[in-house]
């Protein structure tokens, strides 16, 4: 007779956070069953290949995994380079996929999580039931997987957040889909460098992803003639605009701001500041025009790259009972831990599988998704994250509450709710958390604006 003990773990999702998961469930000798939508592993990072990450490869690897893959005679690469995403893909997460074997499916998209037999109304002898996993594979056909717990690693990636301000698509935003892109591009490639050189873009977005592709863009106004981007940002520039700088104790992330600052101090770009947009429009030859929620209506653009950051795709959990923050949608006891709308400086307390628990026991959503809408997620938070889980999964429950996680400083004070504060007024007493009046502005060498350098102590001391 099957008992759920005997069922394996689902792990939804074959990116760094699920497979890791993987790993250290075999280390326990729990079997587990790897789901992936897309056709190979690590699907969602290979979309981003071009992009390099501003963690190094030593902060990059999780230990079981490493374990897992010694035998195949995998060598770690240095320590201190920086993967790109291509990199991470083919050196690390394709090779520990290889060496999961059959435990990881791809082709499966995940539609279903429910408690077998029980709706999420139903009490009566709840906790009793496996998991019941529903998916589709790629041939169009159906199937149920039971399991024994669950770890929902299927990240954010598809889900990326519109342009529009209020968290919905802006009016008009559908309908100019041909000119608008969610993701970094890859300015590399020749036929994505024509879409934009010698164009007009607006970048709309104000982290590492925008820093990532105005200097991209400004390397291509260098050789290309009129190659222009408008930066659209709904709060102002100040101080920690550009990041954390020299005070980022990951120095490449640190660095990504000051490039930023640096490749748009030359004048090829421009700023729009308190501007959310409201809508997007089309002018007669089919340029776009973005219109913010104060009336402003900017000259237009031929294209429009939206970083807004990403949202967790909830719909597959609906029939499971989920304990969610109700701003983020991240776990209830995770959420003040990582709340951009609090004051901070960027420090994540050590958490696992007591803050990424939810009513239903015995289901976890790790890695990107464990963030909801927060941003700055990195690696070493899932690796710490998989590791208590799946110690808990185990029933180890001195090693699943010996959490040890200790994040970097960005070096960044105060978190996005308070920087899109539309009523903060910057005064002379230092606030760094203030934002200036609306306004267009160019970057540039002139310019009187309060912007990070590695030297700007104008936060005020409030780290």
């Amino acid at each position: 007779m099957t008992t759920t003990a005997d069922l394996p773990v689902v792990v939804i999702g074959a990116g760094p956070a699920g497979l890791a998961a993987a790993a250290h469930l075999v280390g326990r000798g729990i079997e587990p069953l790897v789901l992936e939508a897309g056709p190979v592993a690590a699907f969602a990072v290979r979309d981003w290949s071009h992009v390099r990450l501003f963690s190094t490869w030593g902060e990059v690897t999780d230990p079981a995994a490493e374990k897992l893959l010694a035998p195949t005679g995998w060598t770690k690469p240095d320590a201190a380079t920086y993967p790109s995403g291509g990199d991470w893909a083919e050196q690390y997460l394709q090779p520990l996929a290889d060496v999961l074997g059959e435990r990881v499916r791809v082709g499966v998209t995940v539609t279903g999580v429910s408690r077998t037999g029980r709706d999420r109304i139903v009490d009566a002898d709840r906790e009793a039931q496996p998991f019941v996993v529903h998916c589709t594979t790629a041939d169009g056909g159906e199937e149920r997987v039971f399991a024994r717990a669950v770890v929902d690693a299927s990240g954010t990636w598809t889900t990326p957040s519109p342009a529009g301000a209020d968290g919905l698509p802006a009016l008009g935003e559908k309908t100019a889909a041909d000119r608008i892109t969610y993701r970094v591009p890859d300015l590399k490639n020749p036929a994505v460098r024509d879409r934009y050189a010698g164009k007009r873009t607006a970048v709309i977005g104000s982290g590492a992803s925008a820093f990532t592709t105005l200097a991209t863009l400004v390397d291509v106004a260098k050789d290309e003639p009129g190659t222009h981007a408008v930066w659209i940002l709904r709060r102002g520039i100040s101080g920690s605009t550009f990041g954390g700088g020299t005070a980022d104790q990951l120095p490449a992330r640190g660095a990504l701001g000051l490039a930023a600052k640096a490749a748009v101090d030359n004048g090829h770009a421009d700023a729009a500041t308190g501007f959310r947009t409201e809508a997007i429009e089309r002018d007669g030859d089919g340029r776009l025009i973005l219109v913010g929620e104060d009336g402003r209506r900017l000259d237009p653009v031929d294209e429009a790259i939206v970083l807004t950051g990403f949202r967790p795709d909830l719909s597959f959990l609906s029939e499971i009972r989920l304990g969610l923050d109700e701003r983020l949608q991240a776990p209830t006891e995770l959420a003040p831990l990582i709340d951009p709308n609090q004051h901070s400086c960027g420090t994540v307390y050590p958490h696992g599988h007591r803050e990424l628990s939810h009513p239903d026991s015995g289901i976890y959503l790790v890695g990107m998704k464990s963030y909801g809408r927060a941003p700055t997620f990195l690696a070493m938070t899932g690796y710490e994250q998989v590791r208590s889980v799946t110690a808990a999964i185990a029933g180890d429950t001195e090693s699943a509450d010996r959490v040890e996680l200790t994040l970097p400083e960005t070096g960044v004070c105060g978190g996005a709710g308070l920087f899109d504060d539309p009523a903060a007024e910057q005064t002379d007493g230092g606030g760094c958390c203030a934002a200036p009046a609306p306004a267009l502005v160019q970057i540039g060498v002139a310019t009187s604006l309060p912007v990070a350098t590695t030297e700007d102590t104008s936060s005020g001391g409030c780290c």
